[in-house]
Formats: C-alpha cells, structure tokens, sequence
C-alpha cells in the first residue's frame, strides 16, 4: 500500500464516519450508508490484495479476519459497523508504517562511508571524477583523511593507511610504492598516488556491499508476533461465527461474532507498545528501523560482538613505557609527546593525548622533521628527541632493536641520540566492557561471543577482560557471516544479535536476526545493513536495546492476551445473540482503548 495512502487512510475514515453519521441525524439516511459504504469499499480493495498476497506465500496474517468482517458489513448492509472495523484497521496499519518513517528519519544524519568523488592526476592537472569513472590504470591522488576510492598499489610515496573498517584492526600499516591498497580503508598519513588496477564496482568495498545485499536476501523470514496469534484466533472467530450462522439462520449474528473477533488488540494494542518501544530506544541513543526489530530485541538470546570500536576504544592508547639507563618514564613520554604535538598520526595523537591525561607539561618542539608514517625528530628543552619505528631511529644512528607485541604498536624514542626507551600501544577495552557484558546477560542473553578479524591471542586478551563466553578471532567479513549462521543454526541460540561498527561487519549485520551497529564516531555502509543503530558512543546501549526490547514485548503479549480474552467473552455474547453488530463495534473500541493505554507503559523506562 502507498505510504501516503495508508498515512492519510485513518482521517478519511474517521470523517467518512462522521460525516455518515451526520448525514444520519440529519434524516438522510441513504446519503449516510452511501458514504459509509464508499469509505469500506476505500478500505477492502488495498486490503484484499495485501490479504491474498500474503495468503499466497503461505501466510495467514492479522489482517484476514478484519477483511472478512470488513466484506460481511458490506454485503449485509451493516455500514456503521464495517466503517468503525475499518478504522480500527487503518490506523494500526498507519502506526506500524509512522514507526518505519521516524526510523528514516533518525538516520538522516548518518553519512555513508563509500566515496563518490576520487581525484584524478591528468595532464592537465588534477580533476575530481565520479569514483564510477575510475578506470585499471588511472593515477587517483588520494588526501589526508580521505578513504581510498578503488583498488590498486602506491604508484608514489608511502601510504599510512587505518584499515580498522576492513580489518578490525586499530593500528595503522604502512604500505610502500608497489603495495597493494583496498577501498574503503582511510588515509591516515600524508597525501599519496595509486595506481588503480580495478574499476570501483570490482573493488573489495564493493564487493562487501554485494555481500551485505546478499545476506539480507539470505536473512529468514520473521513473522511478527500479531501475526502468529492471528494464525489461532482466525479458524476459532470462523468456527464460532459459522456455528452461530447454522444454529440460528441469521447471518446478522455471524457478521457480530466477526466484528467482536477482529483483533483489535492485536492490530492496534502490540504495534503501539512496539512503537512506544521505539520511542523510548531512541531516547537512549538507540534509533531502532521499526517494531519489528524491537521484538526480535526481546526474543534475543545470543549477542555476537565485534572487538574495535565494540569492546574496544577502537583506537591506540599506551599500554605501557619501557626506559632505559634509568630515564624516568614520564619524562620520556613529555619529550616524545612534544615532538608528536606537530604530527597527524594517529599513534602520535594516543602519545599526546596520554601525556596530557597524566597531566605532563608538553613544550614547544624547534626544527622539526616528520618522516610521514616512519618517525618524527625535533629539539625539545635543548634536547634532540627522535620518535618512531626502529628503522627510523636506525637512519638516524640510533640503534634500536626490531621488537614486535601481536596486535600493539611499538615506538621507539631516542633522546640525544642515545636509545631511550620505548611505548607500546594497544587498542584497550572500553572502560564499561566488562559491565556491558553483564548487563547484555542480565537482559536476558544466554550466550555472548566475541567475533574478530584480530589475531588469537590479541583477540583472547580483550575477551578474558570482558568475560564473553568464547570467541571467534581470525574472522573476516565472509568469515563472521559464516559465524554467524552456524551460531543461527542451533535453534536454541535465535534470534541473534550482531553487534558491530566497521563495514567487515555489514553482512553479518545484514544476515543477522538483529544487527547493531555502532556509528557514534561515523557511520559506515554497516548503518545500512543494520536495524538498530547506536549513535552514542556507549558499548552499555546494546543491554539498553535488549532491555527496552523485552519491556515492550511483555507489555504488547499482556495486551494482546487480555484483549483476546475479553473479544473471546464478546463473540460469546454475539454468538448468543446479546451484541449486534454495531454495538459489538463500539464495545470493541472500548477494549481498544483499555490495551491502548496498557501498551503505552512501553514509553516509561
């Protein structure tokens, strides 16, 4: 149905009712059953199609038993009653569709990652193209800060590149002239050329986005909550209704039973407790894309979560600082953090920003040189400090061992021209990992794992800070897609919930019953893939969703059992002969108003 249609639907039936019953009052009686039978007409034509398509694909929806009463009222002549059904309808249909939009409209802000715009060397200079353009061989000069536009390898200097989005990785590599480069990693050093060896739609940014379509096409079906209870109340409400029919020969009192049957509380009652769902996640910080998800939310039973930027800070941080000769380790770390006051690079910012939260005093750096990517020197209080990989310090006749820690960063300070010391960095757990973990279990998850493209033992270090239960390390983005499915094929571990942040996790997102994505920092194509977005910078709002999830599932399961107990009590009564069906109408709006405020406790906290 056109979302515009279903938005304005509920007014026009509401003032077809009204107007009819105007037209009623006034002593035209005719002029009212005609507009009230136009408006059912308006109603039952979208509402048969959409019925028989999903009878189609073998699906017997909530929708089926309004549609029956909806076409009684018509062919019997009972109006008043089918327009008051209708309505019932349309401004269900008409929540669940204004929940999709306020979804869309939250994530309006959130920006794609996938550049549009490459810079292209030519002999005329440099031009900007449409990264489409991009062709094998083209020189594509690509920025500080900008993601790399294609495939190819450094034609000229030396990229500094953060492959954190591909890889999970924190730490960033270096590539020198002739290395092989991806899309969709960032350039987090100076400015270099590539030479493109594939056009942009082969490229492996492209290729995970494929990958993401494909796992949502994969992703099982999921039959909404309404939609089961409907599957029982309708062979009940048609038995009772046809009973009533045979037993009396009046087919007045089968179109009763029908009217008190339709599933109000389930039409109206779970969808405004999902939507109120919704509502009170986003004001958390958790924009979730409709009520479907919030249910799914508190089904939940296994969590799946990435390590960067998930569990981790997802950038370099000290870990720790070894001296040398008895150099005192805060001094050391004021001098290099003064020379990387002047540097762009990410593990020289982790030095800058440590010496500043130990509250050291950084002085001015003179005649400072940066070799992008390898080092920076400079003369600091009179002292000659050099900073960065033994290679460089090496260059520099400073002799320093070639160590290495899986998954940190070393960097090697020299001072004077003596070895002094070196800072090792590694991307540290969150602060309220551990406490995050706990509180995903305490709402309700039985198995919480960690999926990571990091090495093993980086991987199982993180994990015993945090107490998942296992993990998967070693996990590319086909990888984790495959994790995931083996953890989806034990019916006891569904519904899952990926939770991630880079695009190696969109099509594990994509695939997964829920997918979580992190975008305080910036979104990704995995914003696409996801259905429930976290756009503060909390790892703790992954429980805050599961919690708000179950929450508002209880409270649309509570709605929905109470109204069908008192629509069973009202069919009994129409059955007998007690509730017309214009009555029967207007006392199944008296239960949609009491499930309607039961379901709108999911907006409190």
């Amino acid at each position: 149905m056109n979302e515009r249609f279903t938005r304005a639907l509920p007014p026009l039936v509401a003032l077809s009712i009204l107007a009819g019953a105007v037209a009623h009052l006034a002593g035209a009686p005719v002029a009212g059953d005609v507009v009230w039978a136009v408006a059912l007409v308006v109603v039952l034509v979208p509402l048969t199609v959409g019925v028989a398509r999903s009878l189609r694909a073998g699906d017997v929806g909530v929708d089926a038993i309004a549609l029956l009463a909806i076409a009684a009222a018509l062919a019997l002549g009972q109006f008043l009653a089918g327009a008051v059904v209708a309505l019932m309808l349309s401004g269900g249909n008409a929540l669940e569709a204004a929940a999709a939009r306020r979804a869309r409209r939250e994530l309006t802000g959130l920006l794609e990652r996938a550049p549009r715009i490459a810079h292209r060397r030519s002999a005329s200079g440099v031009e900007e193209v449409a990264v489409g353009a991009l062709l094998p061989g083209d020189l594509v000069l690509v920025r500080a800060g900008e993601v790399v536009p294609v495939d190819g390898v450094v034609a000229e200097g030396q990229a500094v590149l953060d492959e954190s989005a591909l890889t999970g990785e924190p730490l960033p590599v270096r590539r020198a002239v002739g290395a092989a480069v991806r899309s969709g990693t960032a350039n987090a050093g100076e400015a270099f050329d590539l030479r493109a060896t594939r056009p942009a739609s082969e490229s492996a940014y492209a290729a995970i986005v494929r990958l993401v379509r494909d796992a949502e096409a994969q992703r099982a079906p999921f039959v909404r909550m309404a939609d089961r209870y409907a599957a029982f109340l309708l062979p009940v409400t048609v038995v009772v209704a046809g009973l009533a029919w045979a037993l009396t020969g009046d087919p007045v009192r089968a179109l009763a039973v029908l009217v008190v049957a339709t599933p109000c509380p389930l039409i109206l009652a779970a969808p405004i407790a999902l939507v109120c769902g919704v509502s009170r996640a986003a004001r958390a910080g958790v924009v979730v894309k409709g009520p479907g998800a919030i249910e799914q939310l508190g089904r939940a039973r296994s969590v799946l979560l990435d390590k960067t930027g998930t569990l981790t800070l997802g950038a370099p941080a000290v870990e720790r600082i070894i001296t040398l000769d008895g150099t005192d380790a805060d001094e050391l770390l004021r001098l290099a953090a003064s020379v990387d006051q002047l540097s762009a690079h990410v593990v020289a910012e982790a030095l800058v920003h440590d010496a500043e939260g130990r509250g050291l005093a950084l002085s001015e750096a003179r005649a400072v040189h940066e070799q992008p990517g390898d080092g920076i020197e400079g003369t600091v209080d009179g002292r000659h400090v050099t900073v960065g990989s033994a290679a460089f310090l090496r260059a520099h006749g400073i002799a320093a061992p070639s160590n290495h820690a899986a998954g940190r960063a070393v960097v090697h300070v020299g001072i004077d021209g003596a070895h002094a010391g070196t800072v090792v960095l590694a991307d540290r757990p969150r602060p309220d990992a551990a406490a995050a973990v706990a509180a995903i279990r305490a709402a309700g998850a039985r198995r919480v794992a960690m999926v990571t493209g990091d090495d093993r033992e980086t991987a199982e270090a993180v994990a015993a800070g945090v107490g998942v239960d296992e993990v998967f390390a070693d996990q590319g983005p086909g990888d984790k897609l495959a994790v995931l499915q083996k953890v989806r094929a034990d019916p006891s571990s569904r519904p899952v919930v990926m939770v991630g942040d880079g695009v190696n996790d969109a099509p594990a997102l994509a695939a997964a019953d829920v997918g979580v994505a992190m975008a305080a920092v910036g979104a990704t194509v995995s914003t696409e893939a996801a259905s429930v977005v976290i756009t503060v910078d909390r790892i703790d709002r992954v429980a805050t969703a599961l919690q708000v999830g179950r929450r508002s599932l209880a409270i649309a399961r509570q709605s929905i059992l109470v109204g069908m107990g008192l629509s069973f009590g009202a069919m009994a009564a129409a059955a007998l002969g007690y509730l017309p069906p214009v009555a029967g109408a207007l006392l199944q709006e008296g239960i949609d108003i009491a499930v309607i405020l039961n379901a709108l406790r999911a907006l409190q906290g």
